[in-house]
């Protein structure tokens, strides 16, 4: 049965639904200290059917902050230099 928010949610971004992130709490992928890296958010990616939809999303929307697909802001941000370079 669908949820009753279900239409409320872009279809692109229904991937979030089957999230292992969901319902976990949000410091693990959101940590307090600049440039500290969450080992344990980056884990959780790892085993996450949507871990490369969740990448693509947090890329095309330029998401700063957190653990995203598994890649911190810093790797998020050579992935973008990589494919302007690409591009170029």
């Amino acid at each position: 049965m669908a949820s009753v928010f279900s239409d409320l949610v872009p279809p692109a971004q229904r991937w979030r639904a089957d999230a292992a992130c969901r319902g976990l709490q949000a410091d693990i992928f959101f940590p307090d200290e600049d440039g500290e890296t969450s080992d344990l958010a980056v884990e959780i990616c790892g085993a996450c059917p949507v871990s490369d939809r969740c990448l693509s999303y947090a890329l095309s929307n330029r998401e700063k902050a957190g653990v995203w697909g598994g890649a911190t802001e810093r790797e998020r941000r050579r992935i973008i230099r990589q494919a302007r370079r690409k591009t170029a």
